[in-house]
């Protein structure tokens, strides 16, 4: 069974689907450890109900950035993680984690990448620039995370349609359900070589 660590940020609808698939058996996984860098994330009230183990661990909890890196390359590996998940997660990924579990981090980024990626593109101000480039397509993109914003291999993609009655909002719900899905999809994967 594959070990999963989650990082999120805020409302946790991805790591609900993960978690709702590990516990109907869609996935041969079991979230070992929920990460949120905000202690009244919606997302910790899900891991708390579904008695998931979840930790705050944000720049309020370690003033220094390499304190923090630490904490979580702590907890991951404590938890004994195979697999580490941004699933919402609005912060850069220091430097252990990211050598600890090379090759085994992955993220969801509401486009199709190398479109509206990097810093400062994340939710909204993605389907936001989408529309006020005029673009007919979008879509989602799960990657490997590496040092700079969403610029890991690819691993999956799907684009869906944009039209011109859409909306930020209508694009997040055309996006959101694909996302969950390439999501699954990965992680499935990733069981499948255990």
């Amino acid at each position: 069974m594959l070990r999963l660590g989650i990082l999120a940020s805020h409302q946790g609808s991805n790591f609900q689907v993960i978690a709702d698939a590990c516990a109907n058996g869609n996935l041969n996984a079991k979230i070992v450890a929920l990460i949120c860098n905000n202690s009244d994330a919606p997302v910790m009230k899900r891991a708390a109900l579904m008695h998931i183990p979840a930790y705050h661990l944000s720049k309020s909890t370690f003033s220094e950035t390499s304190a923090l890196d630490a904490a979580i390359n702590k907890r991951l590996t404590y938890s004994q993680a195979q697999l580490v998940i941004l699933a919402g997660y609005m912060k850069k990924i220091g430097p252990l984690v990211l050598n600890e579990f090379a090759g085994r981090i992955i993220n969801i980024h509401p486009s199709i990448l190398p479109r509206y990626g990097g810093k400062g593109y994340f939710g909204m101000r993605v389907h936001e620039a989408v529309i006020a480039a005029g673009d007919t397509e979008t879509g989602a993109t799960v990657h490997h995370v590496t040092e700079g914003y969403d610029e890991g291999k690819l691993i999956r993609q799907e684009k869906v349609t944009v039209t011109t009655s859409d909306t930020p909002e209508s694009i997040a719900k055309k996006v959101h359900l694909i996302e969950h899905r390439l999501l699954l999809e990965t992680i499935k994967d990733f069981s499948e070589k255990l």
